[in-house]
């Protein structure tokens, strides 16, 4: 019988579960700079798209659940998570949880946060994973019951991602934030800035350590190392290899490395132009010089990866899947069948995607030996994400670490998924998933998601190169910081946990 997450499953300590000694000091401001700030920022958990809108929803909001640093869930809001079959889940809430403006958290609000994902006027980035909701109601003041459509292990996994916290009931208005986070919204300008402070309501005793919190974007990455070693702030992310060297040899900083899922990985949409063709977009996999992209445009800072998107760190990752090798005439057979060779072609690539700059010039490099000519098209980061990405006939795309397979392939792969970056269409793949969801004997369930990264490598429109080791500085006056495989600022929940040295 499967059973749920107990109230003593809940880890965190007054100090956090995210570190330990020495004693947390409490006070101050932590300043954050991150690579992307623009006027789509937001405060709907349900819209969070970019790094700095989980950072937010983090900060103002409350999961149910949260994922320790083994990815595991562990009860937050929640106080009692229980299933007998993986389909009813019976969700018991803590007591006394208030809202920024004092009113308690009740089971309203749970089932108000959990059904405005499958409103289509809310155009919920998360709406694909929510459809497995077959109700979500109240049972009581403070107990809620989710009964799915199928099978589903991951539960408390999922409700512990950012676009699954809690908000009051009845919320619409997001110009700023009402949650039952560790911070108070103080101001939020779109594409500015987002200053939060501490709530003294918080229901987690002790936390969080800081005063304030200020977080602000600085898409250009020589400028934001900058911004760090010049002290304007504490803690930066998307640090290119090439930087790692000068902010270790500043006295006072240093680079956190992280390894996880995530990718930067070549898109040809498959709905357009040659795209259709797929001898296309096997011609273009057959083009990415994988230890080369490693070498040279990371530095060694990642993994070799294979077209598949789970990376080796899962127990899910399809390990003996062929390596696909780096292959000029094996590349120009298929393009020639697809009536490339005598075109050229353009590839779009920003800083906001990244290494993607780099790995456009190399790919152009490799498909120069191919007989195929690419014109790499270098856009800005402002506005990548919404005038480009999963709009260019090839481009790439950025893919932060998911906390289980079926997050990945639901919100990335399903053919009708939000973010279905290539566009490809794949009945087999769509049945694959919802039998791998709803098996729990885990030995099955491992072989549906191998079949799974199988159907990715060989008919999906994107080249995963590598998986990239997520790299961040930071001033070492911030204390109790760690590495989280689920990506940047300890999983995005860094402002609750560390504290500024004296």
């Amino acid at each position: 019988m499967l059973r749920g997450m107990a109230a003593g499953g809940m880890l965190l300590s007054a100090s956090g579960l995210l570190h330990a000694a020495p004693q947390p000091r409490r006070g101050g401001t932590l300043t954050i700079a991150t690579q992307s700030s623009s006027n789509a920022d937001t405060l709907d958990p349900a819209k969070g798209a970019l790094s700095t809108d989980y950072l937010r929803a983090h900060m103002f909001y409350s999961g149910l659940t949260s994922l320790d640093a083994h990815l595991a869930p562990q009860n937050m809001l929640a106080e009692d998570i229980a299933t007998d079959d993986a389909i009813a889940w019976t969700i018991r809430l803590r007591k006394g949880v208030q809202f920024h403006d004092g009113k308690p958290l009740t089971s309203a609000d749970v089932v108000y946060s959990l059904n405005r994902h499958n409103d289509p006027a809310v155009a919920s980035k998360v709406r694909s994973v929510a459809q497995q909701f077959e109700s979500v109601r109240a049972s009581g003041p403070l107990t809620v019951v989710i009964t799915l459509k199928g099978a589903n292990a991951d539960l408390p996994v999922i409700l512990a991602t950012s676009h699954f916290v809690i908000v009051q009931d009845g919320a619409s208005n997001f110009t700023t934030a009402n949650g039952t986070g560790a911070f108070v919204c103080k101001e939020f300008t779109p594409g500015v800035r987002t200053i939060g402070v501490r709530n003294p309501r918080y229901w987690k005793p002790g936390l969080p350590h800081l005063d304030q919190v200020s977080l602000f974007g600085i898409p250009d990455e020589s400028a934001r190392i900058n911004a760090l070693l010049s002290g304007d702030v504490h803690w930066v992310n998307e640090v290119n290899p090439r930087s790692t060297k000068r902010i270790k040899s500043e006295p006072g900083y240093q680079v956190l490395e992280s390894q996880g899922g995530l990718y930067t990985d070549l898109v040809i949409r498959q709905t357009v132009g040659l795209g259709r063709n797929p001898d296309f977009t096997l011609g273009m996999k057959y083009l990415i010089d994988r230890e080369q992209m490693k070498r040279a445009a990371f530095r060694g800072y990642a993994v070799v990866a294979n077209d598949q998107p789970i990376p080796p760190s899962s127990r899910f990752h399809f390990a003996g899947l062929p390596q696909r090798p780096y292959d000029p005439e094996r590349a120009r057979y298929h393009l020639r069948r697809a009536g490339a060779l005598d075109l050229t072609l353009p590839v779009v690539a920003s800083v906001a995607a990244t290494g993607s700059v780099d790995m456009g010039m190399l790919l152009q490099q490799s498909a120069q030996k191919a007989g195929l000519k690419l014109a790499l098209k270098r856009v800005s980061a402002d506005g990548y994400w919404s005038k480009h990405w999963m709009k260019s006939p090839i481009g790439f795309g950025n893919v932060n670490a998911r906390p289980s397979a079926d997050m990945l392939f639901t919100q990335f792969f399903k053919s009708d998924a939000p973010w279905n970056e290539s566009g490809w269409n794949n009945p087999q793949f769509d049945q694959l998933l919802l039998l791998a969801r709803a098996e729990t004997d885990e030995a099955k369930r491992k072989q549906l998601y191998a079949d799974m990264q199988v159907l990715v490598h060989e008919k999906c429109g994107v080249g995963i190169p590598l998986f990239i080791n997520n790299l961040e500085g930071y001033s070492t006056k911030v204390k109790g910081v760690s590495s989280h495989p689920l990506g940047a600022f300890m999983g995005y929940t860094c402002p609750e946990h560390v504290w500024l040295d004296a």
